[in-house]
């Protein structure tokens, strides 16, 4: 079955190779009338092998985010601009209403110094801040980590828990349920309050909301978005331009989290 996958995959890269190629010829056929544009070998989806990604429906997979190998995707949630998710050594699992924010990196590992198996283990509604690195860790249901922030082999984060922007959370760390650890290394903080206890579940809401309106965006071509205009009024913002971005922008704000 693996030699199969092996097979397939051969055949496919050199299709699509043979396109590339394709497309050169043609671009010299055309001489000086060509309009010469690099295609894009970006793939939101990849697999690895006989590993593909298993995406829900139901989530939100942003079109420069990259989804590999071994990766379920669960309903409502969303993976923004720029992520990685990279489950080629082993699973990464991202639970219902959970938001990735853009540009974080998602990562496993095969087992650590002691031979145990770390897959990465993100639970339902939790939020992850930009730029966030994860590696072979569990983070549970209504977690919360901060942007920049980066949790690293065996490390656990329970339920109700925060990490704080920018920490660094060692290997086999554990943060207990309503916890707020920060710093490098991560260390405990405070207790969690009652107004950031609401905000778990709210935020998982306002971007799984949020990701349908851009969801709706990503679906619409040039001419749906009005894509000249608003290029040639991009540094000469007046009330027309305002207005062809109004519903979208009254939308996005009425559903952007507010930082705890």
């Amino acid at each position: 079955m693996a030699s199969m996958g092996r097979a397939l995959y051969s055949v496919g890269f050199w299709i699509r190779e043979t396109g590339q190629a394709l497309d050169r010829l043609g671009c010299r056929l055309q001489g000086k009338n060509h309009f010469r544009e690099q295609l894009s070998r970006h793939r939101t989806l990849m697999n690895v092998f006989d590993k593909a990604p298993i995406v829900d429906k139901d989530a939100f997979v942003a079109p420069s985010a990259s989804i590999i190998g071994n990766v379920h995707l669960r309903p409502g949630s969303s993976i923004w601009y720029g992520c990685v998710l990279r489950g080629d050594a082993n699973t990464i699992t991202v639970g219902a209403g959970t938001n990735i924010q853009d540009n974080s990196l998602v990562h496993v590992a095969k087992s650590n110094l002691n031979g145990k198996v770390l897959p990465t283990l993100i639970g339902d509604n939790v939020t992850i801040g930009n730029s966030a690195v994860l590696h072979g860790c569990t983070l549970e249901d209504e977690s919360y980590i901060g942007a920049s922030a980066t949790v690293l082999d065996g490390a656990h984060v329970e339920k109700h828990a925060i990490v704080e922007s920018g920490s660094l959370v060692r290997q086999n760390t554990r943060i207990p349920s309503g916890e707020v650890w920060g710093g490098n290394p991560a260390r405990f903080l405070r207790k969690v309050t009652e107004e950031e206890r609401a905000f778990f579940s709210t935020s998982a809401v306002d971007y799984s909301n949020l990701a349908q309106v851009h969801a709706a965006q990503n679906t619409k071509n040039l001419d749906e978005t009005d894509f000249k205009k608003l290029l040639y009024k991009k540094n000469a913002r007046d009330a027309e331009y305002d207005s062809l971005l109004n519903d979208d922008l009254t939308l996005s704000e009425n559903h952007l989290p507010k930082a705890p």
